[in-house]
């Protein structure tokens, strides 16, 4: 019921093979693979490492759009492979730029909001100063009413003026 291939491998296994290199030990570089030549011959195969996706700088999540290859492999590779065309391309992921631009115009707005703040505050005047003009106000219209009572004093000799003389009294 067994497939021919899970045969196959279960006789691979038991089979043994000479490597072809020199490193003997079963490590992340040296894996192999033991595959059926066209002569009916078993040699063994070397496996490559597989190539980690590249991660964002901010979250550590997979860029999406860039290749997954070895470093090596990655210098052979052209540009439009290893990068995606936007601001901070294959190195941060759509989501991180996004909060980037957002975050930059906010503190943008925040820096004008500052300086609006600051201009009508100096344009508005403040307590001391609106009590510093009621009384300036206060006391030139005070001034503009005794101005007023000197101008209307009538003329020495006038009938006015001897009613508006201090009256003696006899006693």
């Amino acid at each position: 019921q067994t497939s021919c291939i899970e045969k196959f491998c279960e006789m691979v296994k038991n089979i043994r093979t000479t490597l072809r290199r020199r490193n003997p030990y079963s490590t992340k570089s040296n894996r192999t693979r033991i595959v059926k030549t066209p002569g009916g011959k078993l040699s063994v195969q070397y496996l490559k490492k597989k190539g980690t996706a590249p991660k964002c700088g901010d979250c550590g999540g997979v860029i999406q759009g860039v290749a997954n290859v070895r470093p090596n492999q990655l210098s052979r590779l052209s540009k439009r492979r290893k990068t995606v065309t936007r601001a901070y391309g294959g190195s941060r992921c759509a989501t991180c730029v996004r909060n980037r631009i957002v975050r930059a115009f906010l503190i943008e707005e925040q820096k004008i909001a500052k300086i609006v703040i600051k201009k009508q505050k100096a344009q508005a005047p403040s307590k001391k100063k609106l009590k510093q003009q009621k009384k300036l106000r206060a006391d030139a219209k005070a001034k503009a009413a005794k101005a007023k009572q000197a101008s209307e004093k009538p003329q020495k000799g006038s009938k006015a003026a001897k009613k508006a003389a201090p009256q003696k009294r006899r006693v």
